[in-house]
């Protein structure tokens, strides 16, 4: 289905219905394609919290202040 600009607007939560229900739903301006109505596909798999333990340091020095020669380029 490809509708105009103008269509799209006023009728946007019917395109979104359309498109969810898998229906192609493009929208174009002057009869030329622009883009396309489609779902986003559910992510794949599920998260595992602590899969990154132990790959990241933050060095023991990381909330102290910035030496002098840097800190001008942040208090600018």
């Amino acid at each position: 289905m490809i509708v105009n600009i103008h269509e799209a607007k006023t009728q946007f939560s019917k395109l979104v219905a359309r498109a969810l229900a898998g229906e192609d739903v493009v929208v174009a301006k002057n009869g030329k394609p622009l883009i396309r109505l489609q779902p986003l596909s559910a992510p794949s798999g599920t998260r595992t919290p602590g899969l990154s333990r132990s790959k990241v340091t933050i060095a023991p020095d990381f909330d102290e202040p910035l030496p002098i020669e840097y800190q001008h380029e942040f208090e600018a």
